[in-house]
């Protein structure tokens, strides 16, 4: 009954910010849009569920436990998964070093290899354990990476194009985003190649509110030349948590924080 309650009236919140006149400056937009999806509470933890689907319709599934903390809000962050299913990828662990004035850090555990791998900026958008999510979509763009237009604004959305500053260091040309008023989470992106063609789209599935913060529950990207696609689905989420800094380091590569791992109990 109070969850039901909560949920209401962050709902009517919501709907009284989409009402409210709305921005007019891009930069303003993307930065909000950014701490709303990166940067809910002081940390965050989810549990994710990936299906990854091919063009013949065959399935692979992931399943990862994702831990986050901030340096500094809409600063520097920190960023660990840990996989747990299925036994080919268990124990496989991604930890982030976000910068904002600089290249992130990124190193991939395989404990088949016992190997630790530097992830490099070069690779960061580049299929994140097979899937169509990239490296870069797990800690986030940063704003600072590309320059930002304000093309139209619906009741809705707020509809940006965005063009990288440093066009040899992705695949993309431009990318369009649809940003909720309400919520400011980018509910729709979509990226177009150097032709044209318009190649790569992201998508919001549903939206909840936990711990007073709008979350995106499910979300899908879609391969729209091979005709691919990812499923993810974010589940046992809680903010402000009190993860502690020693979580968020190379120790934890090989022996993953089992206490941060585990769900929480309400």
């Amino acid at each position: 009954m109070l969850k039901s309650l909560l949920f209401m009236l962050a709902a009517s919140g919501l709907a009284l910010a989409a009402q409210a006149s709305p921005l007019e400056n891009a930069d303003e937009i993307v930065e909000r849009a950014n701490l709303a999806s990166y940067y809910a509470g002081a940390d965050g933890r989810s549990e994710v569920r990936m299906i990854i689907s091919d063009a013949q319709g065959r399935k692979q599934r992931r399943q990862f436990t994702v831990l986050r903390r901030d340096v500094e809000d809409a600063g520097d962050q920190q960023f660990l998964v840990v996989f747990s299913q299925p036994s080919d990828v268990r124990n496989t662990v991604f930890l982030v070093d976000k910068h904002i004035d600089r290249d992130d850090d990124r190193w991939l555990y395989l404990p088949g290899l016992d190997l630790v791998k530097r992830i490099s900026a070069g690779d960061k958008r580049t299929s994140f354990v097979g899937a169509h999510y990239f490296y870069e979509d797990v800690s986030g763009r940063r704003p600072s990476d590309d320059t930002h237009e304000l093309v139209e604004t619906t009741d809705e959305y707020y509809v940006l194009k965005h063009v990288p500053k440093d066009g040899q260091s992705v695949e993309f040309a431009s990318y369009v985003t649809w940003i909720d008023r309400a919520t400011f989470l980018p509910m729709k992106i979509e990226y177009e190649n150097a032709s044209g063609t318009l190649y790569r789209r992201v998508e919001v599935l549903t939206v909840e509110v936990f711990d007073g913060h709008p979350t995106v529950t499910a979300s899908r990207v879609s391969d729209l030349l091979g005709n691919g696609a990812t499923d993810m689905q974010f589940r046992h989420i809680k903010y402000d948590a009190g993860i502690p800094e020693t979580v968020f380091t190379e120790r934890s590569l090989r022996n993953p924080p089992r206490e941060w791992l585990q769900r929480p109990t309400d």
